[in-house]
C-alpha cells in the first residue's frame, strides 16, 4: 500500500504514515544507500526489522522528494544527515511513522493496541494523572497515556527520564482525536507540552513539538 498519510500540521511540522506490503527488493529499489547503510541493513537479523528499516528510508524520501539519509546518536536519537530537518521515527506491525520540521523540535510515538497493557500501567502511570473507570475504554485510554509519554521521551532527547516519575500527562476524557498536555520534570527540565492524538484502526498516533 505504501503512502498512507503525508500532511503537514499547522505547527510547522509534517506527519507521514507508510503500510508496509512491498517486498524487501521493492523497498530496497526505491532508495540508495551509502556503504555504511548497507552494512547496517545486512545486520540485521530478521526480515521485519529489515522492512521497517527500510520503509522508514522511503517514508522520508516521499515526504521530501529528496534522497536523504538518517544518522543515531548514542542514544539512538534519529538525525537526517545534513541536519536539514528534526526528525522523529516510529513504528509498529505494518505501520511506520516519521514527524519532520525544519525549525522544531519532534517527537512521535505510533503503537498497534495489544490486549497487554492493563498490566503494565503501573510502570507508567503516576497519583496525578486519571484513567477512565469503563472497560471499553480503559485500554484505548492506557495506550494514550503510553504514546504520549514515548513522544516526550523522544523530543526530551531520551535523558534522564522516567516514564513515571518524570512525564505527567494532564487529565483528559479519551476521544478519536483530540489534545493533549504533558509535563516533563526532571533535573534538565520543568516544561508543559501541548500533543495531539488519533486513532487509526488499532493503532494510537500522538505526536507533539516545540
Amino acid at each position: 500500500m505504501g503512502l498512507i498519510t503525508n500532511k503537514h500540521t499547522d505547527n510547522n511540522c509534517q506527519l507521514g504514515i507508510w503500510k508496509i506490503t512491498e517486498t524487501l527488493d521493492n523497498l530496497r529499489s526505491r532508495i540508495e544507500l551509502i556503504p555504511e547503510d548497507i552494512e547496517q541493513l545486512e545486520g540485521f537479523t530478521f526480515l521485519p526489522r529489515k522492512l521497517e528499516w527500510l520503509s522508514v528510508r522511503v517514508l522520508l524520501n516521499e515526504m521530501t522528494q529528496r534522497h536523504l539519509g538518517i544518522i543515531y546518536n548514542g542514544n539512538r536519537k534519529p538525525f537526517v544527515r545534513g541536519n536539514s530537518y528534526h526528525i522523529s521515527i516510529s513504528h509498529s506491525r505494518d505501520l511506520t511513522s516519521i514527524l519532520l520540521s525544519k525549525d522544531r523540535q519532534v517527537g512521535i510515538d505510533l503503537e498497534f493496541m495489544s490486549h497487554r497493557i492493563s498490566n503494565l500501567a503501573y510502570k507508567f502511570i503516576n497519583d496525578k494523572e486519571y484513567v477512565t473507570d469503563d472497560t471499553e475504554l480503559k485500554k484505548y485510554h492506557l495506550y494514550v497515556h503510553w504514546c504520549a509519554k514515548e513522544a516526550l521521551y523522544k523530543i526530551c532527547d531520551k535523558q534522564d527520564i522516567n516514564f513515571k516519575e518524570n512525564l505527567t500527562i494532564e487529565p483528559f476524557q479519551p476521544q478519536e482525536s483530540g489534545e493533549l498536555k504533558g509535563w516533563v520534570q526532571n533535573k534538565r527540565r520543568n516544561e508543559l507540552f501541548r500533543m495531539k492524538y488519533f486513532s487509526m484502526g488499532n493503532y494510537i498516533i500522538v505526536w507533539t513539538s516545540k
